[in-house]
């Protein structure tokens, strides 16, 4: 009697896509999709579901570390019926459905964090990658480039941002906010934005104003009350699109007396970090002397003061 364990057969990634009769790539993203592997630092790793379906790491000593799967896992990723080449979305065929430059789609996305400029092409952040985004590249020059799942162009903020750059205002009741927290509204409803910085924001105190002001006197372009680009409805103080998908969002805390206020406080901030959001916070104490403050902290994330 042989109690020797028979060995399995191990597919590398190319050998499941022989089996499968479908493009290498494409069922690298399948994985992905289904939470097997993921992208990190340009590799492959496994996830701790791609292990429990048998993923393993073998070593070759001329390409190095890959990954093989059990002969199984062709039936179960065969059964899925997904045809993934077919099915993800370039930001030039997002281009296509809403009848907008691609370029556009890609600064639309970067200005969302959703990706971000590299060297040549865009890759996801994993904001990004929370939204089912994939990282590709071009299999001839090796740009980099992100691919969505069909449902992305039905994300209402990627609509209504995209219906913001045509300069469109929408009057549908279903694209009005209707999830803001309670102290959120009880706080756009006491203090109305009625006070006109510079550059003609209307914003909502003597601080804001300060900030506004040094703001565009420092040439720094930048939003008021932009709403954050994740699904709950959230609004920052300030909004600065630094170019590399990652913003940076101001807050300035006022009416730290207000036990309301530090409630809605401290769940903005719980949002920011849910989110992975380059966050500035700003106090009273800190706006009096903004030309010491700022310019430090907006350094910290890649934004120089001329």
């Amino acid at each position: 009697m042989n109690d020797k364990p028979e060995s399995r057969k191990e597919l590398s990634t190319t050998a499941l896509a022989k089996a499968l009769k479908k493009n290498a790539q494409d069922v690298f993203e399948q994985l992905a999709h289904v939470g097997l592997i993921v992208r990190t630092d340009n590799t492959w790793q496994l996830t701790a579901t791609g292990k429990l379906k048998g993923g393993l790491y073998r070593e070759h000593e001329k390409y190095g570390t890959y990954i093989v799967w059990p002969e199984s896992i062709v039936v179960e990723l065969d059964s899925t019926g997904e045809d993934v080449g077919q099915k993800l979305l370039t930001a030039t065929a997002i281009g296509k459905i809403f009848e907008v430059p691609v370029t556009r789609i890609n600064l639309i996305l970067s200005e969302l964090g959703w990706i971000t400029k590299y060297i040549k092409g865009w890759q996801i952040t994993e904001l990004g990658k929370r939204l089912g985004g994939i990282q590709s590249e071009d299999k001839v020059s090796g740009t980099p480039y992100v691919r969505w799942h069909g449902s992305i162009v039905n994300n209402r903020i990627l609509v209504n941002s995209i219906r913001e750059s045509r300069g469109e205002v929408s009057t549908h009741v279903e694209d009005k906010p209707q999830n803001i927290a309670p102290n959120d509204l009880q706080f756009r409803e006491k203090f109305e934005a009625k006070l006109r910085a510079k550059d003609g924001h209307y914003v909502r105190s003597k601080a804001e104003i300060i900030i506004d002001n040094w703001l565009y006197d420092s040439k720094i372009t930048h939003a008021y009350e932009r709403k954050l680009p994740i699904e709950e409805e959230q609004y920052c103080d300030f909004f600065i699109n630094n170019g590399n998908g990652k913003g940076v969002y101001i807050e300035y805390w006022g009416y730290e007396s207000d036990s309301k206020y530090l409630s809605r406080k401290e769940r903005k901030i719980e949002t920011y970090k849910k989110y992975g959001l380059q966050l500035i916070e700003l106090s009273d104490k800190e706006v009096s002397s903004l030309d010491d403050v700022l310019p430090k902290k907006l350094l910290k994330f890649g934004i120089p003061i001329e």
